[in-house]
């Protein structure tokens, strides 16, 4: 069975929750027996290696400008297929669904992966919007079968455009003892001049929806904090708002920019934390959320549908763009440690519903259900 993969930037160590699902799942396919190559945004790949854990990439050009990028860099891949010959065409997010119609008009048979409706986005404006709602509508219409990361994903599809949808989660690698592994980075915290349990943490690209804007306002509410405010990860491409983010932490004491982390950096971040915070308005199903339950700290999430995925306190949530609640539950949960069976239920959780090997045999047998094996 031969799949090609078109809509991740990239992977090993690139930025976005596409990428480190494409990371951890196709591997995991590989080792099923599935031929998977990955058709990668070379301006995104630092180092362009031919494979990854029995994974093949393709590194094509792209142009790195964020309104044409996606739709350049399918079209080209679309093209790369008479080549390749796959069985199917894994396509990931929406915007990548917009020219599934090329890939069908091939004759090949196309499994797409909805991440989610990105033009419920903030950065979005009306004619990216457009184009991203006619990719979905694209999507239900012309793929073999539809993925949904989400059960909200999967409900809205299917009450939109009436197309059934497999829900087959985003997952979370098992977290090891890192303490262990002599790779492990222990000058993290010393790097960014943190101490253990004396900071709070996001982990966020610098997008309007993520809304890190909203923590740093609740964070600088707070009078005199004992503890720093952690900000992990970057921007895609620079924008006025991310400037803006970048010019707000510079200006409100106490907050870090670490740049975007990878692997044991991050894990590292995650295990030393005093409470974890998500602001989002809009997500799809937050990886870094399942990272963080699974190293077991303290949490505080938005109410939205997306983080309604996991039975959690009600006391963990708070509104999108509420700062005063934000900065109120801020003050309370970093003073409370998370107790022994909320954790125990949460790493449960974590392990019977978002394992990657799981995720990876239904993602197989989805495959096996399109090509009728």
């Amino acid at each position: 069975m031969k799949i090609v993969v078109i809509g991740t930037r990239g992977f090993p160590n690139v930025q976005g929750g596409v990428e480190k699902h494409c990371e951890e799942l196709y591997p995991k396919l590989v080792n099923l027996g599935v031929d998977v190559t990955v058709i990668t945004r070379s301006s995104y790949v630092k180092e362009k290696i031919k494979s990854f854990k029995g994974v093949k990439f393709i590194h094509l050009f792209s142009i790195r400008k964020k309104s044409i990028e996606t739709i350049v860099h399918t079209f080209f891949a679309i093209l790369k297929l008479h080549k390749l010959k796959p069985d199917i065409v894994h396509i990931h997010t929406i915007g990548v669904s917009l020219l599934i119609p090329l890939v069908k008009f091939q004759g090949y048979k196309v499994v797409m992966t909805h991440h989610g409706p990105d033009y419920m986005r903030k950065k979005w404006k009306c004619p990216a919007k457009f184009f991203l709602k006619k990719g979905e509508e694209n999507a239900t219409k012309y793929s073999n079968a539809i993925i949904s990361v989400s059960n909200w994903i999967k409900e809205y599809i299917e009450n939109k455009y009436g197309r059934f949808s497999h829900f087959i989660p985003n997952g979370v690698s098992a977290i090891t003892d890192f303490d262990k592994n002599s790779n492990f980075k222990y000058n993290t915290l010393e790097k960014f001049k943190i101490t253990a349990k004396n900071y709070i943490l996001t982990v966020s690209r610098f997008v309007p929806e993520k809304g890190i804007e909203d923590l740093i306002n609740a964070y600088a509410l707070i009078n005199n904090p004992a503890f720093k405010l952690v900000i992990a990860g970057g921007a895609d491409h620079e924008t006025s708002y991310s400037k803006y983010i970048k010019k707000l932490s510079n200006k409100t004491e106490g907050v870090i920019l670490t740049g975007t982390l990878f692997k044991e950096d991050l894990f590292n971040l995650y295990k030393n934390s005093s409470l974890f915070i998500l602001a989002s308005y809009y997500e799809g199903f937050p990886i870094s959320l399942l990272e963080a339950l699974s190293f077991g700290i303290p949490f505080l999430i938005t109410d939205i549908p997306a983080h309604r995925e996991i039975k959690i306190q009600g006391f963990r949530y708070f509104s999108p763009g509420n700062v005063n609640e934000l900065s109120d539950k801020i003050i309370s949960c970093v003073k409370q440690s998370i107790d022994e069976k909320e954790k125990l239920y949460y790493l449960n959780t974590i392990k019977s519903n978002y394992d990657w090997d799981d995720i990876a045999a239904k993602t197989f047998n989805v495959y096996k259900n399109v090509l009728n094996i």
